[in-house]
């Protein structure tokens, strides 16, 4: 297909198109997805879809489809939210309710609709409406503009190329795996899904695969399948691993020196509301990703190097604000937090310490504790509950719920579970239940987080198995 007779790039790639696109059931090239793009925008068009609307895609597909369907509504200057399929039936609600699209798309593109009129592409109207969670059980749902994800394009100089072939293994319903999708897709390299997340799976794709997008849990378990399979080993190709989610201890730094000696490492931080924040440099500490500013501060202000604050973020990647029933509350100008801890170093950068309320990557998943607490805490005989990581060598940490009970009435175990299986996602769900007469606490009366968790790394946190 010629340049002058194709149909136009949906406006979120910037001019890019993957040279392939593979995810495990089908092998596109960049014009056949292009293609389906087009057709999943004529759908939409004529189920009333234009500039401004918001879409619901839901999770019912491969993985190609979604895509195809949300690039179909970029075409059309729409939003898109990629529902995700472990949402508890509360959640589900919840966040449709605040994102109230104007239409619900799922199953196969259904071709024969007219071509429709696309409007001009508008860099100031949002794209993409991901999905966080804070204090409540329920996400809150951002709003992203299609110029903050060209801005995010420029920043993320993680050295991949047009030349590379790049694997996702996790679901592009997570934002930061979308990313990594739509950035592969710009640049035009190749782009390789997997329908769900597997090691095995992924450590067979390293055989094409020359950069992999992955979570340090994920990169755990796949390093554990290389060491098991020299065949896999030798001929994995990967020369690059994109690290996102959370920080890289020293022990799985050197797993991967061992195992692939020789392939580089590449750390970035950021988040939902923020994008990407900063890249981590050869001197081992983060530094502000192009066009973003960043202040580490206390009550009183910026802090010195060497304290800890709280990081503070201005940037042109942030999300617009987020949506309470189809409305936009915008997100004030000026600097912004998630509520992460940061520490600043001398001669410039920072050490993340990772968030106040605690965020533990389980299963590939980042789970924010309080929304698990938020849960919990209101079953009778629970007088409080901390939620925390347990270190697993499979899944980085498993969720543990520990909880201060109360003495004459404690909570039943069954009524427990039963709670976390209905209202929250199999990821979130507490995999280690722990029970306590008094939780560490402060001088504040608060419980003592940070300790409770390092007390169950050491298997020393005065608790006994929930009966």
């Amino acid at each position: 297909m010629s340049t002058t007779s194709r149909p136009r790039v949906p406006p979120v790639l910037a001019g890019g198109l993957p040279r392939s696109l593979h995810d495990g059931t089908r092998l596109l090239d960049g014009a056949e997805l292009l293609s389906h793009a087009h057709s999943a925008a004529a759908e939409l068009a004529a189920a009333g879809v234009g500039p401004g609307s918001r879409v619901a895609v839901e999770a019912d597909t491969e993985p190609v489809t979604r895509l195809a369907r949300m690039l179909g509504a970029d075409l059309l200057g729409a939003a898109t939210l990629l529902v995700d399929p472990d949402w508890s039936t509360t959640e589900r609600a919840g966040t449709l309710a605040d994102a109230a699209p104007h239409v619900v798309v799922g199953g196969r593109i259904r071709p024969g609709h007219p071509p429709p009129t696309l409007p001009e592409a508008d860099g100031s109207s949002l794209f993409y409406l991901p999905t966080t969670s804070g204090s409540t059980s329920r996400p809150r749902v951002l709003a992203r503009t299609r110029s903050s994800w060209w801005h995010s394009f420029e920043a993320f100089e993680v050295g991949v190329t047009g030349r590379d072939t790049v694997l996702v293994p996790g679901p592009v319903g997570s934002s930061l795996f979308l990313f990594g999708a739509l950035h592969a897709m710009h640049l035009g390299a190749g782009l390789r899904l997997l329908p769900r997340w597997s090691a095995h799976a992924a450590a067979r794709a390293c055989r094409e695969a020359t950069v992999v997008h992955v979570v340090p849990s994920m990169l755990s378990a796949l390093l554990a399948v290389l060491a098991r399979h020299p065949q896999l080993r030798e001929d994995c190709r990967v020369r690059r691993f994109v690290c996102g989610g959370a920080a890289v201890d020293d022990g799985l730094r050197a797993e991967l020196e061992r195992t692939l000696p020789g392939s580089e490492l590449v750390e970035y931080y950021g988040s939902a509301e923020h994008s990407l924040v900063a890249l981590r440099g050869s001197d081992g500490v983060l530094h502000p990703a192009r066009a973003v500013e960043t202040d580490i501060r206390d009550g009183e202000g910026s802090v010195p190097p060497g304290e800890t604050g709280t990081l503070w973020v201005r940037s042109p990647l942030a999300c617009s604000g987020h949506l309470e029933a189809g409305r936009l509350v915008p997100l004030p100008e000026g600097f912004h937090t998630v509520g992460d801890l940061a520490v600043p170093r001398d001669g410039g950068g920072f050490t993340v310490l990772g968030r106040g309320s605690g965020t533990i990557d389980s299963g590939a998943e980042l789970v924010p504790a309080e929304s698990v607490e938020h849960v919990l805490r209101p079953v009778p005989g629970v007088r409080d509950v901390v939620v925390a990581a347990t270190p697993h060598p499979r899944f980085g940490s498993l969720v543990t719920a520990v909880i201060e009970t109360d003495p004459t009435h404690p909570p039943e175990a069954a009524e427990l579970r039963r709670v976390a299986r209905r209202e929250l996602n199999g990821n979130r769900r507490p995999r280690r239940w722990l029970t306590t007469g008094a939780l560490p606490r402060t001088s504040t009366g608060k419980p003592a987080r940070g300790l409770i968790t390092e007390r169950l790394a050491a298997g020393t946190l005065a608790a006994e198995p929930l009966r």
